[in-house]
């Protein structure tokens, strides 16, 4: 995975308390707590590299005094994460997450100071190991076998500059870049590392893979036009067939991850019969169910993915390329004014139930 971390275990605990001051009655302050706040430019690498120990640990609350019966609370200990953060138990329950700058979770609670209730002796602060999972967030997840020219798509339609080479698994780590629209508007696309049969089951790359499409609004599926073949003891598959196994692979994964809005780009589209292959592609596509017998059983997805469009491309001479573009820009488009649509909807349910 290189120098890319989505995962980091650290020990977060809470300050103990203070003090109480039994002759007066006083109380001791509460010990601080510890809080993960997510902030924009952070990585899960960088928290790693300034902090090797990879301890959080909050202040101590004041001791009661004469002077102040009442002791000061401990010093917080805030702990910044980048955002898409799940945070899970070493038991693996998800116990919060952050999704967007500015929000906050409260990962341990400083212990409480000594008063009469404690017989003036201060508590310990509350102490745990948690997993800090980052899952990206992007606008389009680039979903395909390896070599089907995902990162050739994501050098063509962004700024990013992701390795390139004719073997599979030229992709190790999650690559982000942004499609630039004339009129400014940015969306955001990962290119993930590549699936192979059996991700589902942790395969390959498997989960570090997949859990990175979970938080995309959108997938494009990006299929080689000859087929698919990882190496000599595997066998080959054709489009169709790719496309089918792609689909089964999101399914048995998260079956949720079917219902996002899909584009299909058809790349290599610069080869010699690429013209006959699409044909005969189109017709497996619009009737599905007369070619599921060239599959086994196992391989057949319950529920196809249904695509919003099919585009072929070809990242070697650009054709396709900025209408793949335009069909991404409109998709996202259409999601977020639908999402709108909804809002309003619920925000006038809110205003008629309340009169």
């Amino acid at each position: 995975y290189g120098n890319f971390i989505d995962d980091l275990r650290v020990y977060v605990r809470g300050g103990t308390g203070g003090m109480g001051y039994p002759r007066l009655g006083g109380e001791g302050g509460r010990g601080g707590d510890v809080w993960f706040v997510a902030r924009e430019r952070i990585t899960l690498k960088s928290i790693k590299d300034r902090y090797p120990q990879k301890r959080f640990v909050a202040g101590t609350g004041a001791n009661s005094s004469v002077k102040a019966l009442k002791g000061e609370k401990g010093k917080d200990c805030e702990v910044h994460v980048p955002p898409g953060i799940s945070i899970l138990c070493d038991d693996g329950t998800q116990i919060g997450e952050l999704n967007a700058a500015g929000e906050r979770f409260l990962a341990a609670r400083g212990g409480l100071g000594g008063s009469l209730i404690t017989n003036f002796l201060p508590c310990k602060g509350q102490k745990r190991i948690v997993h800090l999972d980052l899952k990206l967030i992007a606008d389009v997840g680039l979903v395909g076998f390896p070599n089907a020219g995902k990162s050739s798509l994501l050098s063509k339609i962004s700024q990013a500059k992701p390795q390139i080479a004719n073997y599979a698994f030229t992709t190790v780590q999650p690559e982000l870049g942004k499609i630039m629209y004339a009129d400014y508007k940015q969306i955001s696309v990962a290119d993930l590392p590549g699936l192979i049969e059996g991700a589902h089951a942790n395969k390959g790359m498997g989960h570090k893979f997949l859990k990175h499409v979970e938080r995309t609004k959108q997938l494009l599926l990006v299929v080689d036009i000859s087929g698919f073949q990882l190496s000599i003891k595997t066998r080959f598959r054709t489009a169709f067939e790719t496309i089918l196994l792609l689909t089964k692979e999101l399914e048995l994964y998260k079956e949720e991850l079917l219902t996002k809005p899909a584009l299909l780009a058809i790349n290599k589209m610069d080869l010699p019969c690429a013209k006959e292959n699409l044909n005969e592609l189109m017709k497996q596509l619009q009737n599905p169910q007369d070619f599921l017998h060239l599959l086994q059983e196992e391989m057949i997805p319950a529920n196809p993915l249904e695509f919003k469009d099919i585009i072929p491309i070809s990242t070697y001479t650009g054709e396709g390329i900025e209408e793949l573009k335009a069909h991404i820009r409109k998709c996202i488009d259409d999601e977020a004014e639908q999402e709108n649509e909804e809002y309003r909807k619920k925000k006038l349910l809110l205003l008629q139930t309340s009169v």
